[in-house]
């Protein structure tokens, strides 16, 4: 049986402090929250996509979803002018999909990516928990990203499994967390 002294070393340890108000504060506090994995498509010269953890229900009625994209991330110019995106819901099965989809200069639909075009042309990943295709209502201004706005018009609910969590600055399973 563990002693007090084992079970207070296998505690996390508070990090260190930050100056309030940094961009270090912000990403020390969001190691702490749990949020669900999602990657965005859309179709520019060429399809484009991101991993996104910003994903959210923003409205029932109309149905619509909000995300942010970085603007110096190599989709941005793509979803700048895109009409439409998809929303892809991540399982746990697919730590490698989002580490994918979340590395710079990866070509990210070349094999083993799955797709196909989907509805008004936006790219489809095959395999996903859930899939959303979304006509994009506005793109808001917010620092150095941008929060888009998206009207639900086709999706997939029907993919098997738990969700994709990033946590503590990596992609787990809810029984990791």
């Amino acid at each position: 049986m563990p002693d007090l002294a084992d079970l207070q070393r296998a505690l996390p340890h508070p990090a260190a402090p930050v100056q309030p108000g940094s961009p270090e504060l912000l990403r020390s506090v969001f190691r702490r929250h749990a949020a669900g994995v999602a990657v965005i498509t859309a179709q520019g010269e060429r399809p484009v996509g991101f991993t996104a953890t910003s994903l959210t229900s923003a409205a029932a009625e109309p149905p619509l979803v909000s995300f942010v994209v970085g603007t110096g991330s190599s989709s941005w110019p793509v979803l700048a002018e895109a009409e439409h995106v998809g929303v892809h819901i991540l399982g746990e099965h697919q730590r490698e999909l989002a580490a994918r989809f979340a590395r710079t200069g990866a070509d990210r639909f070349a094999p083993p990516t799955a797709w196909r075009p989907g509805p008004h042309g936006v790219p489809v990943l095959d395999g996903v928990l859930a899939w959303l295709g979304c006509r994009i209502l506005t793109r808001v201004p917010a620092g150095d990203h941008r929060l888009i706005v998206a009207e639900v018009v086709a999706g997939d609910a029907s993919g098997e499994g738990l969700p994709l969590l990033y946590h503590g600055g990596g992609f787990n399973g809810l029984r990791d967390t």
